[in-house]
């Protein structure tokens, strides 16, 4: 309750909105929540609102009234999110009832720009600081997250028939999508993986200048879901590129280093 008292959300209504955002946050997005926790406690309830959106979308739309609905209108409010990041990420949840394949990044890109870079650009009001310069670089960064998901769970999206690999880009590492549903693993896949994991750490180093233009309260937060998100390809090259048998997923001694890390640096951010 301490983190809605920050926030200033007193309605009861409201703040148990916000405490369901809150556990949702924890139970479905423990990485995400995670890094939420470096966050200043006035900044955290609005972030577990968009999170909960994200989270469940289709019952959103159907009923605006609901739990998580409150919280979302009155974050959107707070912070004059404007609602066209909402409906570029209802977009592409639409587009995942259809689309099976991609051929080529720039048709993947319209899925993930909906899918994960208006996340980046919902949180940057709440985040504070240059919102206006650091825009470019929560779309780099949240797309970069949603890649490295994509090269993790190729095997888990095969099952529910999907490919988010760009065919095109399999292709020219001599990669068919039949390759990839007899799930074994090959030189060819490994060197398309490697091209998709450069992509991510691309990304993920462009985003970095546009870090530093945030809230000084807010980077290590940021910092932290960066280096666990996107290090999600540091696993899979762990488990030698093998995401047929095994699951790529950082450590629990990673996941404390990093943690502790940035609270430290979160705890000065806020001392000065």
């Amino acid at each position: 309750m301490s983190e809605l008292n920050a926030a200033g959300i007193t309605d009861p209504e409201l703040r148990a909105s916000y405490a369901e955002c809150k556990r949702l946050n924890s139970l479905h997005g423990k990485t995400y929540y995670l890094a939420t926790l470096l966050l200043p406690a006035s900044k955290r309830p609005f972030v577990h609102a968009l999170y909960g959106f994200a989270r469940y979308a289709d019952e959103i739309v159907d009923d605006l009234a609901s739990l998580v609905g409150r919280a979302l209108i009155d974050t959107v409010q707070r912070f004059d999110i404007p609602h066209q990041h909402f409906i570029d990420f209802l977009h592409s949840m639409e587009m995942d009832l259809t689309v099976t394949q991609y051929q080529t990044f720039d048709d993947l890109y319209e899925y993930v720009y909906g899918s994960a870079a208006v996340i980046g650009l919902q949180m940057v009001p709440i985040l504070g600081g240059d919102t206006v310069n650091s825009l470019e670089a929560a779309k780099n960064l949240g797309v970069a997250f949603q890649l490295a998901n994509f090269i993790r769970d190729v095997g888990e999206d095969l099952d529910r028939g999907r490919v988010y690999l760009p065919l095109q880009e399999l292709a020219e590492h001599g990669v068919t999508r039949q390759m990839l549903e007899a799930r074994k693993l090959t030189p060819e896949i490994i060197s398309a993986l490697k091209f998709q994991i450069a992509r991510v750490r691309q990304l993920q180093k462009a985003a970095e200048p546009g870090i530093a233009l945030l809230d000084k309260t807010s980077q290590p937060c940021i910092r932290a879901a960066s280096e666990l998100y996107c290090g999600i390809v540091d696993e899979v090259e762990k488990i030698g590129y093998d995401i047929f048998n095994k699951r790529a997923k950082t450590s629990t001694a990673r996941r404390a280093r990093v943690a502790f890390a940035a609270y430290i640096r979160a705890v000065a951010a806020r001392l000065r």
